[in-house]
Formats: structure tokens, C-alpha cells, sequence
């Protein structure tokens, strides 16, 4: 099997119309999809949003079983000091930056209200 690329990750949420609201308004992001699927008990919502330009998605799916929370992904930027200060401004929670010293890349995490956190890397 070959796979070329990822194709969406995933982050359970308690609630997609609060976690849209987080990632478009406080992130900058943009919904990439948002549509209803399945019938009765089976019925759902598929939610992808991502950074504006970027390939990468990201699902934002009730949790299946137990409690939302606890996913990771790790985003690139040209400038992480630049988009650091852009998401403090926003009131985005976030982590110190770290790494930068030759032999990890200069990051900072971001945690979401779910307890999903996003790690946004300098590109190299």
C-alpha cells in the first residue's frame, strides 16, 4: 500500500459549533466543509476547517466514545514568533516556545477549549 499524503487528521470535540467558532474566529481558520450525512440515529456532521492556503485539514467530530480531547497536530509556519503573536493577540492559549537550537525547529503549542493542541513548527 502507498499512501502519498495525509489526508485529514481528526479532533474530538464536545461541541462543532463552538469548536468552528474557536478555530475560525480565534485561529484565523476557514471552514473547508460542513455537511450532514446518514439518517435517524445514524445521523452526523462532517466539520473540516484548516489555515487559509494550507492542504492540511482538520476534522472537528464529537467524540465516539468517551471524552473529547487529547489530539495533536503539528502545523508549519515561515515565522513562528510573527504567528505566536498574532494568536496571543487573539486570546489563543498557549504554550512557550521551544526547540529552535539547531537541532529540534523553533515551536509552541496552541490548546483548543477541547484539550486538542496544535503545534505550530517553523518551517525548515
Amino acid at each position: 500500500m502507498t499512501i502519498s499524503k495525509i489526508a485529514v487528521a481528526m479532533f474530538s470535540v464536545a461541541d462543532q459549533d463552538a469548536a468552528v467558532a474557536y478555530y475560525t474566529g480565534t485561529l484565523g481558520w476557514e471552514v473547508r466543509s460542513d455537511v450532514s450525512f446518514g439518517e435517524g440515529d445514524q445521523a452526523g456532521r462532517w466539520v473540516e476547517v484548516a489555515p487559509p492556503g494550507s492542504d492540511a485539514r482538520l476534522a472537528l467530530n464529537p467524540p465516539m466514545n468517551g471524552e473529547p480531547g487529547g489530539g495533536a497536530i503539528g502545523v508549519e509556519t515561515p515565522d513562528v514568533d510573527a504567528t505566536r503573536a498574532v494568536l496571543e493577540a487573539a486570546g489563543a492559549t498557549l504554550g512557550e516556545p521551544m526547540g529552535g537550537d539547531g537541532t529540534v525547529p523553533r515551536m509552541f503549542s496552541v490548546t483548543d477549549p477541547d484539550g486538542n493542541w496544535i503545534w505550530v513548527v517553523q518551517e525548515r
